[in-house]
């Protein structure tokens, strides 16, 4: 019986084989608009787009599995090849490597939302009313001066960006089995940590959790707007084996939200630098071109226009994307890969179990349509494509596959 693990114990190490370019628009996968019958990308002026995908493989990718909705972990996870099922890693760990925290194994973290509660306990916003990135990091200070840190414990709270933060707890005999504290609505009280199951380490940490939201309540008592922290996403630091090791890639991320730098590096993936603008994110990857052999861009206002139930602004931000593509295309990669990392429809509102379009441009395609959406990457000659397979499809047209078998 073979133990051969496919594709990466096929990929070629050292020089030789081309370079990948795998750009992502976050949430990219819509569903047809009642009045038009056209999806948020096929409403969209995208003459780049459209050019790119008449010399392209077109398909659909399944992020996950068929049915299941994937969070942004797990759908980027699939995207650089590794099974999403099992290598589940929790938001807290994407956030705090996202930040660019150095992890250690065994380090637990997790998500902190800023929240205001009123005179009852009760959660009245869960995110404070979005403070400004400066009235963040100040309500994170306040709240470091005046921790008292648990024994045999080491507390790390980072300020996140607006309402989010994070907390990374390090000590021996720590589980991260605990359940978030966040309601997910107003009206409700937080939820008092507690552990998940029977876990001795798990009921540590939850015990050790709950003493420092107490401790944070009564430190932010005199705050107008953030005087409590939801915590959620627990999760321990585990080290993945990276791309360079499992592909013979080296890669760099481009990406201007924290949990994406945080998938990225997870992977072992280089985190050079952080864009302010999408513009800035094309700056960074011509800055960076040449150095590497795969590079991942990520856009997320796709992704942010469509949870805001907005249909035209995801066709703007879609167009937006469309016409910085000739710069990227412009740096003459062997291989581009359109993409996202689920879908999210402006209709539907949140993360959906659709399948997302997809394209892959090189010089080894069979090209189908003239054009980039959801009805023409159905009848593309990639068909449906499971998430994690994708990545065995941009090293093969990278010619960085060896045959497999005789």
């Amino acid at each position: 019986m073979s133990d051969i693990s496919l594709p990466h114990d096929l990929a070629f190490h050292g020089d030789g084989g081309g370079t990948i370019i795998m750009l992502v628009m976050d949430g990219l996968g819509g569903l047809p608009h009642p009045d038009t019958g056209r999806t948020e990308l096929e409403s969209a002026a995208t003459p780049h787009l459209d050019a790119l995908a008449a010399r392209s493989s077109l398909g659909m990718l399944a992020p996950v599995g068929h049915g299941i909705t994937p969070g942004s972990g797990p759908g980027h996870l699939a995207l650089f090849g590794y099974d999403p099922v099992e290598s589940m890693i929790g938001r807290g760990v994407l956030s705090a490597l996202g930040v660019g925290f150095e992890l250690w194994p065994g380090d637990v973290a997790a998500r902190i939302n800023l929240a205001t509660v009123d005179g009852d306990g009760v959660v009245t916003d869960r995110r404070a009313g979005r403070p400004s990135d400066e009235d963040g990091r100040r309500v994170i200070e306040t709240v470091r001066n005046g921790l008292r840190a648990p024994e045999g414990v080491d507390v790390t709270l980072i300020h996140e960006k607006e309402h989010r933060a994070v907390l990374v707890l390090r000590g021996e005999g720590l589980g991260a089995d605990v359940a978030d504290t966040d309601p997910q609505r107003t009206g409700l009280p937080p939820i008092p940590a507690t552990a998940i199951g029977a876990d001795p380490a798990s009921e540590r940490m939850a015990s050790t959790v709950q003493g420092i939201l107490d401790q944070v309540r009564d430190i932010l008592a005199d705050e107008p707007r953030v005087n409590s922290f939801l915590a959620r996403g627990f999760a321990a630091f585990t080290p993945y084996p990276s791309f360079e090791t499992r592909y013979g890639l080296r890669a760099v991320a481009v990406a201007k939200y924290p949990m994406y730098r945080g998938v990225a590096s997870l992977v072992g993936m280089t985190i050079d630098g952080v864009p302010d603008s999408n513009e800035g994110s094309v700056e960074m990857l011509e800055r960076h071109f040449g150095a590497y052999d795969f590079y991942f861009i990520h856009f997320k206002d796709t992704d942010s226009r469509a949870h805001d139930g907005d249909f035209e602004g995801k066709v703007a931000a879609i167009e937006e994307v469309d016409a910085l593509l000739p710069r990227v295309t412009d740096l003459g990669a062997d291989v581009l890969v359109v993409t996202g990392d689920h879908s999210t429809s402006a209709l539907y509102g949140e993360h959906s179990w659709h399948h997302v379009p997809t394209l892959v441009a090189s010089n080894w395609t069979r090209p189908s349509a003239e054009v980039f959406g959801e009805s023409s990457c159905r009848g593309g000659d990639l068909g449906v494509v499971p998430g994690k397979e994708l990545m065995a499809l941009a090293l093969a047209h990278a010619v960085r596959l060896d045959k497999y078998g005789a």
